[in-house]
């Protein structure tokens, strides 16, 4: 044994180099049946795989131009992380980009800004703008709710993201006076961190089924009660990132604490099924949400992708015809999001948001549906000029999902279905995860939400309004290609906005259902903020 040993002492580092890569050639040779590439080429070979799986960084950081990448290019992300940590976020020597491709957006200023008066809300706290409906008002539910930001945390569930990333956004949407949707994996501790809530539900039902995964009423008045948060409920029929696909939990992935969020049984895969099992239709959908809003006094809406409007026309005319029906519908755009999918998905089934969104808008517009509904846009909006464009359309209010996840440091890895995200947002690892400073991440979110909206009531009042659901379907132009150039969103899409009821931002501050946790601004707290960003 000595003398093994002494013989080992005796040889050197870069005979074990030398050893190292022998002995993987020979695995490689006369071992390795399934990869073509390290069988051909013995050793090299690997760096091929080494060099595929740093390549989304090596073309993000190295290859690419700053215009270039997808989903988000670098200069909306570092927008994104200038506004989050309250640094400079401009930009000089003018725009980069092509104004001249097909359906660059193009916002029309007035000739004179609109001009605040002396007491205006937004000169003590050029933060402040909340929804211009309330949620709930027309069909008289209880608690009716009008959300206190018009920017706000779309649905990620706690399993998809890590509970510091969760934490982090709750904490910054209360922070921000924004809501937090909670995706459709339940409620969790993490999640009741002051912020508002809008509860999820999805086919799973996680958080209020059975043991056999139907729906139980009874469970979603008890988390009601047990979350004085909440302030609305959506029953999710469909996603951006797979629409009409339902969903795989491993039973690896299920820990006893998302067993028990979930009410889901350990060591068993839960399958989410692609449609509802708690309701088969529209007549029966529209008794669901009744029922919900009767039992909880919540405001309760829908959230789809879109494709075939047909049942859309339908939703529509039951909801003329009986005064019942969702108080608020989120448009998911087709371009996908958070949620991890097959590429045929991700990339063809649902249309983008545009597209999606006027269809929608235009049906309930048929019916003069459009002001007893809050209309809510998620899919790559989370940027002032894309607000402009979302509520000159019709939206009233805009949630952001990848955005929030850059604003507390992710960096488009593209690794969300892989369990490896390096920043620990979107993972199960607990090593990951412990990089996130949650409190740090929540002025971080708050920040980039308060940075948000300030930019865009700038823009606002540059197109001669003093709210953006004044906007109008004239204020804004796209880009077409060389023949026609450049029209209106109305001339685009063939249809004009509907007026929306505003009567001040003053009206709004006073608002009995204002939801977050607002108390205005004295005007130097703002002006400090202001300071910080140089």
């Amino acid at each position: 044994m000595n003398t093994v040993l002494d013989f080992l002492a005796r040889i050197t580092w870069w005979q074990w180099v030398i050893i190292a890569i022998v002995v993987i050639a020979i695995r490689d040779i006369f071992f390795n049946k399934k990869h073509i590439i390290t069988r051909n080429f013995p050793v090299v070979g690997h760096f091929r795989y080494m060099l595929e799986s740093i390549g989304p960084e090596l073309r993000q950081y190295i290859v690419a131009n700053n215009r270039e990448e997808l989903p988000f290019d670098r200069i909306q992300r570092g927008w994104v992380y200038a506004s989050a940590k309250n640094q400079n976020n401009y930009e000089g020597f003018g725009t980069d980009r092509d104004i001249y491709q097909n359906n660059y957006i193009f916002i029309n200023n007035a000739m004179t800004p609109y001009k605040m008066g002396v007491n205006h809300p937004n000169i003590n706290d050029p933060y402040f703008l909340p929804c211009a409906k309330v949620m709930g008002l027309h069909h008289k539910r209880r608690k009716p709710y009008r959300p206190a930001s018009v920017i706000n945390v779309s649905a990620m569930s706690f399993g998809s993201l890590s509970a510091r990333a969760i934490a982090s956004l709750n904490k910054g949407a209360k922070l921000a006076n924004a809501y937090h949707n909670t995706g459709e994996g339940g409620i969790s501790s993490y999640h009741k961190n002051g912020g508002d809530l809008i509860l999820q539900i999805g086919t799973g039902y996680f958080g209020m089924r059975n043991d056999d995964g139907s729906f139980s009423i009874e469970k979603l008045i008890k988390l009601v009660e047990e979350t004085p948060t909440l302030k609305a409920i959506e029953v999710k029929l469909s996603q951006g990132a797979k629409p009409g696909k339902g969903g795989v939990l491993p039973a690896s992935k299920i820990t006893e604490e998302i067993s028990k969020i979930r009410h889901v049984p350990m060591g068993k895969d839960v399958i989410s099924p692609p449609y509802h099992t708690a309701f088969d239709g529209i007549d029966e959908m529209i008794n669901f949400i009744e029922e919900i809003a009767d039992k909880t006094g919540l405001p309760v809406g829908v959230k789809a992708a879109i494709g075939k409007t047909q049942q859309w026309q339908e939703l529509a005319k039951k909801m003329k015809d009986t005064n019942r029906g969702p108080d608020f519908i989120s448009i998911d755009g087709g371009e996908g999001g958070t949620g991890a999918a097959p590429p045929s998905f991700a990339d063809h089934v649902a249309v983008p948001w545009t597209y999606g969104f006027q269809k929608i808008y235009k049906i309930f517009k048929t019916y003069d549906l459009t002001e007893q509904i809050v209309f809510i846009g998620s899919g790559k909006l989370g940027f002032p000029s894309q607000a402009a464009m979302a509520f000159s359309m019709g939206a009233d209010v805009i949630n952001v999902a990848r955005e929030a996840m850059m604003s507390i440091g992710c960096i488009q890895a593209q690794s969300c279905h892989t369990n490896t995200c390096p920043t620990g947002i979107a993972t199960q690892n607990k090593w990951l995860q412990r990089g996130i400073n949650v409190d740090d991440k929540a002025v971080r979110t708050n920040m980039y939400f308060r940075n948000f909206r300030k930019e865009f009531i700038e823009i606002t009042h540059a197109c001669g309004y003093e709210h953006p659901c004044q906007f109008t379907m004239d204020d804004v132009n796209v880009n077409l290609g060389d023949q026609d150039f450049t029209k209106t969103l109305a001339d685009s899409y063939e249809y004009h906005k509907v007026k929306v009821p505003f009567e001040g931002v003053r009206s709004l501050q006073k608002c009995e259902y204002l939801g977050g946790n607002y108390k205005r601004k004295t005007s130097e707290k703002s002006i400090e903020l202001d300071k910080v960003r140089y």
